[in-house]
């Protein structure tokens, strides 16, 4: 079943605001209209109130902008941002946006937002759900990682995994069929759970030992490894990481 997101609607033109409403009431089966806002300290009051899971949100407005009107929220609703401008988009993504929509805003491009908005989320269940499984499936070391794939949740042999990567806010395994993974753990929570044949070598990289295929000393007196599987990516000792590295090779 799709998720239905309490909304609200910040902007301060009436017009503008007035026809997203118009727009988001073609959606009902995934937006409940709760309340709209014509400015940004009343959006500011209104969220911190009503507590709307979506907010749409304009940028250019009196009193508050719409970035500014985020620094002081007490929620985290989602923001799907509408402007008549479009120099704000990396801003607003740096704020974590779901979507960033330019006025006027035509129809199709409003259903893509919510699409988006779905997809996002069922991601984010099924990430949880493989989380949960890890935790219940641990014994001491982890032998399985949870994954979504598609709609589904598999498990991953932990000896068929090359290496984690640290990527933004995700880490990626990469697996000896040649799969890469997304999930939501960080390195520092797996490096305490994973068995000692899995040794962190850089801030964003834990490897499997077993799957190195030669390991180079670089020009700076550090050493970087060719993975069995993974011989594309470039993966170089931290230097906080070397001596420790040094030492377990013998090298």
């Amino acid at each position: 079943m799709a998720m239905k997101y309490s909304t609200l609607v910040v902007d301060d033109e009436r017009i503008a605001r007035n026809r997203m409403i118009k727009l988001l009431e073609k959606h009902s089966e995934h937006i409940d209209i709760i309340g709209e806002a014509e400015n940004g300290i009343v959006g500011l009051e209104k969220i911190n109130t009503l507590r709307p899971q979506l907010v749409f949100l304009d940028i250019e407005m009196p009193g508050l902008t719409g970035f500014e009107m985020l620094q002081k929220v007490n929620s985290q609703p989602k923001i799907i941002f509408t402007t008549a401008y479009d120099e704000y988009a990396l801003k607003a993504f740096e704020e974590n946006s779901v979507d960033y929509l330019i006025k006027p805003i035509h129809p199709e491009r409003l259903e893509k937002a919510i699409n988006k908005l779905n997809q996002l989320d069922s991601f984010s269940a099924l990430q949880q759900l493989a989380q949960q499984l890890s935790s219940n499936t641990r014994q001491s070391a982890l032998n399985t990682i949870s994954v979504s794939i598609g709609n589904k949740i598999v498990l991953v042999k932990i000896e068929n995994i090359i290496l984690f990567k640290a990527e933004d806010k995700y880490v990626t395994v990469f697996d000896t069929d040649g799969n890469k993974h997304i999930i939501t753990q960080t390195l520092n929570y797996l490096e305490g759970q994973l068995p000692p044949n899995f040794i962190r070598v850089h801030r964003t990289y834990i490897i499997n030992k077993d799957k190195i295929v030669e390991i180079r000393k670089t020009f700076s007196s550090r050493y970087s490894f060719i993975m069995q599987g993974a011989t594309d990516e470039t993966i170089q000792t931290g230097t906080s990481y070397t001596t420790a590295i040094k030492k377990m090779f013998s090298l």
